[in-house]
């Protein structure tokens, strides 16, 4: 049995019901009268930027173009994750050696010395070795400015508007800048890899004796928020690693990631005070933490075809569509979901067939999150939108979409009637023999019946 399911344009909500509190003051604040703002920092720009769904919970000058010292260098590890395996050889060439500034930060490689991708990584994080990036860059790309080339396409792929790469490792350079709104931009999407995530939140590490070197190397994370290094009064029980950064041109500048009530937050400071940046990063989490917390977005919506306040594309059966379970929305803590307001799109997502559609959500006017709309039948290798035109945002395809469940239950209920038929059928014989022995036994009695009656030995015929 195949049935047509035309998916055409159709109207779509978000019913706001609110399953859950949002732990709200007793009062709620309307949402076009409140962001929390009550913050500030002496780095000349920041940004609060949350992980998950990427809100922007606090900013200072975010566009403001600065010099990034190391933490270049995470860009730098993006794209050698995306591009290598940890167990590649990286070989130091003299260029890697003695090609940078002398007296910056450095692990003292040799030339011709060999070591795996993932302590190459580490010695870059961790220690900021500027010979490090410029080894993985050369390692990568073949050249460094090959592999700054390969930054720079990154960095516009991922959205950054005022950014520019020139080296591998945030040595001074005047053609070397970009923005706080930027490097969070980069920072998330890095954190989102587990590798690097795993190696900006490790306190300590020991490269093992190498090729050139017979004793093992340790490193420690220079981050003070993470780790003892040199002092503990930065110490940050909810961060989770990040990178340093310091030119006398580029000032202090930090990338920080901390995680709490199941939110993570990425914090950027640039052209900080040197040592002021820890205290500008733990002020803004704090305050974020306080003021912000993430809500589940199945908890409060749901699909509708009935309500007219939001435009988009659902397919005729609803049913086959769901929320991701994933998708989350980040607000102030004094504002409720009804407060909300939601748009949606047919998307596509390369690394997921099943997305269909996003749903992406608004509080006063700012970004607070998505969820992704599932197609719970993406393994018929259709789509519900193709058979909508081009102009509406669909491919224009048809298809038949084909109800597998309902297929099989039929299939079964006939398999079963044909099965109790053939065994009745089996059976025949005995029914008839059961029957014509029931019928001598019980004979049925009516006007037209005769029945014997014996009398004194005598039969008598009676009607």
């Amino acid at each position: 049995m195949k049935k047509i399911h035309r998916f055409v344009a159709k109207l779509l909500t978000v019913a706001m019901v609110a399953t859950s509190t949002l732990s709200l003051n007793s009062m709620t604040v309307k949402a076009e009268d409140y962001w929390p703002s009550g913050v500030d920092v002496t780095a000349e720009s920041a940004i609060i930027m949350e992980q998950e769904t990427g809100s922007i919970l606090y900013e200072k000058n975010m566009d403001d173009v600065h010099y990034p010292a190391s933490i270049t260098k995470i860009m730098t590890a993006l794209i050698v994750l995306e591009n290598c395996s940890l167990d590649e050889t990286v070989t130091f060439s003299a260029d890697a050696v003695y090609g940078t500034e002398l007296g910056s930060s450095s692990i003292a490689r040799d030339v011709g010395e060999e070591m795996t991708v993932e302590q190459t990584l580490y010695g870059m994080m961790l220690e900021s070795a500027n010979e490090c990036a410029y080894a993985l860059g050369e390692h990568v790309a073949g050249d460094v400015d090959s592999f700054v080339d390969m930054m720079n396409a990154k960095a516009k792929e991922l959205g950054c508007t005022n950014t520019h790469f020139n080296n591998t490792n945030g040595l001074p350079d005047e053609n070397h800048w970009t923005s706080a709104h930027d490097m969070a931009l980069i920072a998330r999407a890095a954190y989102a890899i587990p590798k690097f995530a795993e190696i900006v939140g490790t306190k300590n590490y020991t490269i093992p004796a190498t090729n050139k070197h017979s004793d093992p190397t340790p490193l420690n994370n220079h981050h003070c928020m993470l780790h003892y290094y040199k002092t503990n009064q930065y110490l940050y029980d909810y961060c989770m690693g990040g990178k340093t950064g310091y030119t006398v041109v580029a000032g202090a500048t930090l990338v920080t990631y901390a995680k709490k009530d199941g939110m993570t937050l990425i914090c950027v400071v640039m052209k900080d005070d040197t040592k002021q940046q820890y205290y500008d990063t733990t002020n803004l989490f704090e305050y974020c933490f306080d003021n912000f917390s993430t809500v589940n977005v199945s908890e409060f919506a749901s699909i509708s075809e009935d309500d007219t306040n939001v435009t988009g594309l659902l397919s005729e059966n609803t049913d086959l569509i769901k929320i991701d379970n994933d998708g989350i929305i980040v607000l102030p803590k004094t504002a409720s979901v009804l407060d909300v307001k939601s748009t949606v799109e047919a998307c596509k997502d390369e690394n997921d067939p099943s997305v269909v559609g996003k749903l992406t959500y608004t509080y006063a006017g700012r970004n607070i999150g998505y969820a992704n709309l599932l197609f719970t039948n993406a393994q018929t290798e259709s789509y519900p939108f193709d058979n909508i035109p081009e102009d509406k945002g669909g491919s224009g395809k048809e298809y038949i979409q084909i109800d597998y469940p309902k297929i099989g239950l039929v299939l079964l209920i006939i398999l079963i009637i044909v099965i109790i038929g053939l065994y009745i059928r089996s059976k025949s014989s005995e029914i008839l023999l059961y029957k014509h022995r029931f019928m001598d036994k019980h004979p049925r009695k009516g006007k037209n019946s005769m029945t014997i009656i014996r009398n004194n030995g005598k039969r008598r015929r009676r009607r």
